[in-house]
């Protein structure tokens, strides 16, 4: 039996490499010993190399040279596991180059799709439900800069007019061309004309279940009691009417403001309501209320009254908000009680029972 230093090792000669003589087992079934890297020698290599230009002629001249044959893997397949590129030297001759890691990533953007004029999005734009404008801006920021124009709001409010539709004088054609508060006028004014929208506010609770919770840490910004509007009721009812700021979500980024329109847009995105909402509460008789302005909202309870046929409405006001967890005490703060009460409504800035606010 040979002993392990004395193991022979085979030679190759590249006059001797030619079409006949180059075999799979060459590579395949290679001794490891004779090439440490795992790749063919560089004599095979050329031979191998002279052999092809010999037999495709003057095109195997642009043939990458040795390196390119020399990343024979010791699965016996070119290439390896980094990617290459071909580069043209000064000569005419052909090299392989390894990729760098940008480049890598730019040629994974180029292969997942296409950048589309934003031409192409206002076009789209044009068949797009109402509900269906987040979505829609949501696909890339093209798609969003287009739902900040004026042209898709001006767009989506002709689509869906409807001169039978009781509408506010704001929210008329000869009154939409005024580009200030635009989109919500157009969005305002779809809660008045299309269908959708109409049934989404008919089939809402007039009070849903987590308005106390909503309310909570809210600014009141605005307060007005008027005379009810007369029905089917013979008493003569007053309304007690709470404009409120809600509280800004704390975002988990460091940007506040988020992402902003463009702008030549802010004016069609001026929107003097943004996150308010207005409380309106309905008595049987005139009810004396201090002045609440500038106070913010800590405690709403909404409960049954004495005579068992109303509501009983309680609302405490102080001049900070109440941290999170902690009770407000009762002796502190302004506290109002409405009692007793006929109806109770949350109103959102869309609402069409939402007053118009005279700066839009």
């Amino acid at each position: 039996m040979p002993r392990k230093g004395n193991r022979k090792r085979l030679k190759f000669r590249a006059d001797d490499v030619s079409s006949h003589r180059v075999t799979v087992a060459d590579f395949a079934n290679s001794d490891p010993a004779l090439v440490k890297s795992g790749r063919v020698k560089k004599s095979v290599a050329n031979a191998v190399q002279k052999e092809v230009k010999a037999l495709c002629g003057l095109e195997a001249s642009r043939v990458p040279s040795e390196d390119g044959l020399s990343t024979l893997s010791e699965n016996g397949h070119y290439g390896s596991s980094e990617e290459l590129e071909d580069i043209e030297n000064n000569n005419g001759t052909f090299l392989r180059k390894k990729k760098s890691k940008k480049q890598k990533e730019d040629s994974l953007v180029d292969d997942i799709g296409g950048d589309y004029p934003i031409d192409i999005w206002l076009v789209i734009a044009s068949y797009i439900r109402p509900e269906d404008v987040v979505t829609f801006a949501l696909i890339c920021k093209k798609a969003w800069t287009v739902t900040c124009t004026a042209v898709f709001w001006m767009r989506l409010y002709k689509r869906h007019y409807q001169m039978s539709a009781y509408l506010p004088v704001r929210f008329l054609p000869e009154c939409m061309y005024r580009l200030r508060a635009l989109r919500a006028c157009v969005i305002r004014s779809l809660f008045h004309m299309y269908e959708p929208f109409c049934s989404r506010v008919a089939k809402n609770p007039s009070l849903p279940e987590s308005t106390p919770n909503t309310l909570l840490n809210s600014k009141c910004l605005l307060f007005w009691c008027k005379k009810a509007e007369p029905g089917s009721r013979p008493e003569a009812m007053w309304e007690f009417n709470f404009k409120f700021k809600n509280p800004p979500l704390k975002q988990k980024n460091h940007c506040v403001n988020g992402l902003q329109p463009p702008a030549e847009y802010k004016e069609v995105h001026f929107n003097p309501d943004q996150d308010c909402c207005l409380l309106q509460v309905t008595t049987l008789n005139f009810i004396f209320i201090p002045v609440v302005m500038g106070m913010t909202l800590t405690y709403l309870t909404i409960n049954v009254s004495t005579d068992m046929r109303h509501h009983r409405v309680r609302l405490v006001f102080q001049d900070c908000p109440v941290l999170k967890g902690k009770k407000p005490r009762g002796d502190q703060g302004v506290q109002i009680v409405l009692d007793p009460v006929h109806s109770v409504h949350l109103l959102d800035w869309w609402h069409p029972k939402y007053p118009i606010s005279t700066m839009a």
